[in-house]
C-alpha cells in the first residue's frame, strides 16, 4: 500500500520470507488454534535430506558418520533465537544488507538512504533531488496455511 504523510510518500511492502532448502517454517499452535501474530511463534524446522539425492550436501538433522564437522544452519545462526524466527534479528539483518547494497548502486547517487529506527520492520527513507522524500516500510511475513495467506511478524 502507499499513502502521503506530511511531505513524503510512504510505501508499505509485505516481504514474504521463504525458508531456504532443507528448512521449513512451522507455525506453533496452542489449544488447536494459531498463536497470535508474534514472530516467536514461527519455528524453523530442519528437514532430513538423508534419503534425497542432494549430492555432496550433508543432512542437518543427522550427524555425519565420519569425522567430518557437523553442519550448522546459517538461518538458525543469523535470523533466529533458538529455533524460532526473530523479527528483530531479521529487521537488523535487512537494514544492514540494504545499507551495504546501497553503496554499490551508482544509479541512485543523487538519492540519500537513511535507515530509520525500527526494531520489528525495516524503515527506509530516501531523500532525493528537489526535496522529494520516499519512505519504504518493509513488513516481514511468512505464508500460513492456504497460498496467499500471510502471518505478519510485527
Amino acid at each position: 500500500s502507499w499513502s502521503i504523510f506530511e511531505d513524503r510518500v510512504v510505501y508499505q511492502l509485505l516481504v514474504s520470507l521463504q525458508p531456504p532448502s532443507r528448512h521449513s517454517f512451522r507455525l506453533e499452535q496452542f489449544c488447536g488454534t494459531h498463536l497470535p501474530g508474534r514472530c516467536s511463534s514461527v519455528r524453523v524446522v530442519l528437514e532430513c535430506t538423508c534419503l534425497r539425492e542432494m549430492g555432496n550436501i550433508p543432512c542437518f538433522v543427522h550427524p555425519p558418520k565420519t569425522n567430518e564437522t557437523a553442519q550448522h544452519s546459517p538461518l538458525l545462526q543469523t535470523l533466529c533465537t533458538g529455533s524460532y524466527l526473530d523479527v528483530e534479528e531479521i529487521a537488523c539483518w535487512v537494514q544492514n544488507s540494504v545499507q551495504t547494497a546501497w553503496e554499490h548502486l551508482p544509479q541512485w547517487q543523487h538519492w540519500q538512504l537513511t535507515v530509520l529506527p525500527s526494531s520489528r520492520s525495516c524503515r527506509l527513507l530516501l531523500s532525493g533531488p528537489s526535496d522529494v522524500q520516499l519512505c519504504a516500510v518493509l513488513v516481514f511475513a511468512v505464508e500460513q496455511g492456504s497460498p496467499g495467506t500471510f502471518l505478519s511478524l510485527q
